[in-house]
């Protein structure tokens, strides 16, 4: 071996070593932990003004519900408790003040609106049973109530009407296991039916005609971790339960596959007779994988990260956000979900109410409770739903959770803890960027950072997450995503005419989702009107060629000047550019306005010779326009579903043709999917291409794009060294950046005050 060998292993040798020293000695230090630091991007201060519009207080709800308990003159019965026969107070929830009283307080200096309940009270023990709504005053030391009901509806609500409580799902469960056992024989046979095995699901509407009160109960394997949904058994029951006296329920109906029976003792004579065709059903055994989102594979390395290298960039106070140039008030309805108010940009409102309507849900099937349903999911209780988010999972590990307090068929406040998320998101896309390769050479970009507050309700089977999002460039979001668990029908007969097999005996069946927003914009104002601007081709000759014609495109402009001009059916075509302008002007002579972006691929909307679809009329119009009215506040009610044939409140009435120029206008945005059901909505339905929305989107509203004031713009030029922090903040971030995030402890507590199997 020569000298040269010799010194080269030696060289590599000592770097060897040295390398080795180096990884021993920085073994075991640990990056710096993220330090928070002032907000000096953000715009605006938090103020208690946006208290106006927050939910109750769990002591506030405590003092309404004593107050009425003293001042209504007749007994009440802790809602968890009460029978139909029983008087009860169904819900209390925050009476929000009327806009004029708001503003006033808001912009005027005027005085703050009292803080005001509203609580819904289910007479059932007197002699013309109804439901009442009262107004409950002044918080938190109530003193007064008033009835608003016949003010509000334009007359008594029928008990008819009345939302199902747990109490009566329970009564009626116990009601249809006792008629089980009159069939002891088929459902031995046909599914093992050991009485505990079993789970109802509702369906709904109620009937045919107002006044009833009669529900399609679909039977499923009851699947202990995993979805029930899935495994239908073949059997669905018709309870009439329109009885104030549970012992006067009865069975109207029974449906075995694909054959109808009067009862169950019925289906049990035919069966010993031999005249039903019984289907065996497998039981599920506790493995089952079919069904089942238990993991099927180890974990690995965790997956990226997001985190904030210097605390949140946003700031929460009460009910109020602040990022950068967004404020808005936010809260929970307990009927429709989540809402905003207030949102301002730079200081000036942009939107004074932006809230969730209705999730409707229409399916189909060839078995009677798939076939007769139609979800109205507010009388279930979107907000009441809204459950505790999972940490890293439904919402980013670091983001801001915060609790939500409801008091729904109890005399007791509950909690759903974490119910909803806020945070900063990087998209990962540019907002704007551009590259100059031409002329002179430079790189000008901005991230997409946004603000996205997020909750997520589980109605039975289907989980919508629902999301509003907030851009530097003066853009709001509005979106929902659709996952869970899809409904099922027994498989028989012609069944895959309204959906797929997605199991042995499991029909996926198809159904359409619509979703209702209600956005009252105010842009520069409360005066304003609705333009559209669209495009056509003329066809002209060229100037400089009058032998040559050319289809130049034109812009066209159209004041749509009343209500009737300013809906658009579901399936209709609309100007692209479909916008809320003011009177004023900004700096090149433009109205200044925001334009209404509609994202949806909805199926057919049922069709108006139904019965019941007045109920759901919102559901006719991808973007109806109406004057704002304090009488016409949301789009439906929750007293529709049991009487759509009577509806308590029909859109469809809300267009009557008045003037929509320089008025306080009202859009009400739909949008939904048609949902086949395929084999891969097995074990869930992914949020992958099933999500929907619409965008606010600036138009001529500012004079420039406001994010050139955003402090994460990058710029640098071919003359300069973008490696260095002064140039490009970018180049910093191995030094801003690296550090480690405080991750929080990982809590969940959403099975709290859930009942178990």
């Amino acid at each position: 071996m020569n000298l040269k060998t010799v010194l080269i292993l030696l060289v590599l040798a000592l770097a060897t070593i040295f390398a080795l020293v180096c990884v021993l000695l920085t073994r075991g230090v640990k990056p710096a932990t993220c330090e928070p630091q002032s907000l000096s991007s953000q715009k605006g201060k938090h103020s208690d003004q946006s208290l106006v519009f927050a939910d109750l207080t769990p002591e506030e709800m405590k003092q309404v519900v004593m107050y009425l308990q003293e001042n209504l003159g007749v007994p009440l019965v802790d809602a968890s408790q009460a029978n139909p026969s029983d008087n009860c107070i169904y819900y209390v929830d925050v009476q929000l003040p009327t806009k004029a009283e708001a503003l006033g307080f808001l912009d005027r200096g005027g005085r703050r609106p009292p803080r005001q309940a509203l609580a819904v009270v289910y007479f059932g023990n007197q002699t013309n049973p109804n439901v009442t709504e009262y107004v409950v005053g002044p918080l938190p030391k109530p003193t007064t109530h008033r009835d608003v009901t016949v003010r509000k509806y334009r007359g008594k609500l029928p008990y008819h009407r009345r939302p199902v409580t747990e109490k009566e799902y329970k009564d009626i469960d116990r009601f249809v296991y006792q008629e089980f056992s009159k069939a002891p024989g088929l459902l031995r046979v046909c599914c093992d039916y050991d009485e505990t095995n079993f789970a109802t699901l509702t369906t709904a509407p109620r009937g045919f005609q107002s006044g009833d009160r009669a529900t399609w109960f679909v039977l499923f394997q009851n699947v202990n971790g995993s979805g029930y949904y899935l495994h239908p058994v073949g059997l669905e029951v018709l309870v009439n339960h329109s009885s104030l006296d549970a012992s006067q329920w009865s069975i109207s109906k029974v449906f075995y596959n694909g054959q109808y029976y009067e009862d169950m003792e019925q289906l049990e004579t035919e069966f010993i007779q031999g005249h039903v065709k019984d289907v065996k059903v497998k039981k599920v055994q506790p493995d089952e994988e079919f069904g089942s989102m238990r993991p099927r594979a180890a974990p690995m390395a965790p997956g990226p990260l997001q985190y904030e290298p210097h605390g949140p960039r946003y700031s929460i106070q009460n009910n109020h956000v602040i990022f950068q140039s967004w404020s808005f008030a936010f809260g929970m309805d307990v009927n429709t979900g989540p809402r905003l108010f207030d949102i301002k940009f730079n200081g000036e409102r942009i939107v004074y109410e932006l809230s969730l309507q209705e999730a409707l849900a229409v399916y189909g099937s060839n078995c009677p409770g798939g076939m007769m349903t139609r979800y109205m999911d507010a009388s279930f209780g979107i907000g009441k739903f809204a459950f505790e988010l999972v940490r890293g999972v439904d919402c980013p590990y670091t983001a801001t959770y915060v609790d939500r307090h409801y008091l729904v068929e109890s005399e007791t406040p509950k909690v759903n803890k974490n119910s909803l998320c806020i945070f900063e998101q990087d998209t990962s896309v540019p907002l704007r960027r551009h590259y100059s390769n031409l002329q002179s050479l430079y790189y000008g970009g901005l991230t997409k950072y946004a603000l996205v507050l997020r909750a997520i309700s589980t109605l039975i089977n289907y989980d919508y997450v629902w999301d509003f999002i907030f851009y530097q460039n003066g853009a709001i979001e509005v979106k929902i995503h659709a996952t869970g668990y899809i409904s099922s029908s027994f498989l028989y007969g012609i069944g895959t005419e309204h959906g797929s097999r997605v199991g042995e005996h499991t029909l996926g069946t198809m159904h359409n989702h619509l979703i209702n927003y209600k956005v009252d914009l105010d842009v520069g104002g409360t005066k304003n009107s609705l333009v559209a601007h669209d495009m056509t081709f003329d066809t002209v000759q060229a100037p400089w060629s009058p032998e040559h014609q050319i289809q130049r495109p034109r812009l066209t402009k159209k004041v749509l000047d009343t209500e009737d001009k300013a809906v658009f059916p579901l399936h209709s075509k609309i100007p692209r550019y479909i916008h809320f302008t003011t009177n004023r002007e900004n700096k090149w002579g433009h109205q200044r306005g925001y334009r209404i972006q509609i994202v949806s691929f909805a199926g057919d909307h049922l069709p108006e010779a139904s019965s019941m679809e007045r109920s759901i009329s919102w559901g006719r119009y991808k973007l109806a326009v109406t004057k704002r009215k304090e009488e016409e506040p949301t789009s439906t009610s929750i007293y529709n579903q049991n009487d759509p044939w009577t509806p308590t409140v029909a859109f469809a009435d809300f267009i009557d043709n008045e003037t929509i120029v320089n008025e306080d206008l009202v859009a009400w945005i739909s949008v939904g999917f048609l949902h086949i059901p395929h084999t891969e909505d097995i074990p869930n339905t992914v949020t992958v291409g099933n999500g929907v929305g619409f965008f606010l989107r600036p138009y001529n509203y500012f004079d420039e794009d406001p994010s050139v004031h955003s402090p994460d713009s990058i710029y640098f030029r071919s003359d300069q060294d973008p490696s260095t922090c002064e140039v490009n903040p970018v180049a910093c971030l191995s030094k801003t950046a690296s550090c480690s995030p405080a991750l929080p402890s990982f809590t969940y507590n959403g099975f709290q005050n859930q009942t178990g199997p």
